[in-house]
């Protein structure tokens, strides 16, 4: 019998979690119909062989579908962080705000600190699985932390920790 490796947890905040289940019921409840409409329509035109209108609902309607079974397997592995049952809430955890000063560049920077899944440098949030999100994992202000990455070693002063 073949073994199958264990599957990764996603880790995630509440908000996370909630993100992605309002998407999930979005794509299951309104996109879904949108489709099969665009669809129904597309077929009443006639010859389907050469019907740019259906073959991009079809196309639409396999993106939703892969979108739905991806966040429902995601939601199937989630592991949810309490950010309430926190051990020592001035250490950096996942869902803590941080601001941290670049030491190389004299800049602030301020990310929050979560699940891989929910990450997004543009809106400031990091994954704790990334070079600067790992390495500032634990930590308290005041600390100094190098974060080695492919570029370089870099130093950032924890200036703030907030839950």
């Amino acid at each position: 019998m073949e073994q199958v490796g264990q599957v990764k947890k996603n880790i995630m905040t509440y908000e996370g979690l909630k993100k992605l289940e309002d998407e999930l019921q979005e794509l299951k409840v309104v996109k879904r119909k949108e489709v099969a409409q665009k669809i129904k329509e597309a077929r009443e035109q006639g010859d389907l062989s050469e019907n740019a209108e259906y073959d991009a609902a079809k196309a639409e309607q396999l993106e939703y579908e892969n979108r739905i079974e991806e966040i429902e397997f995601i939601l199937k592995h989630a592991e949810v962080v309490d950010e309430d049952e926190v051990v020592d809430p001035k250490k950096i955890q996942i869902g803590c705000k941080v601001k941290i000063l670049d030491k190389e560049f004299n800049e602030e920077l301020e990310y929050k600190i979560v699940g891989s899944t929910e990450a997004n440098s543009l809106s400031g949030k990091i994954s704790n699985e990334s070079p600067v999100g790992k390495a500032l994992m634990g930590h308290k202000a005041g600390d100094t932390v190098t974060v080695e990455t492919k570029s370089g070693k870099f130093k950032y002063k924890v200036i703030s920790v907030e839950r």
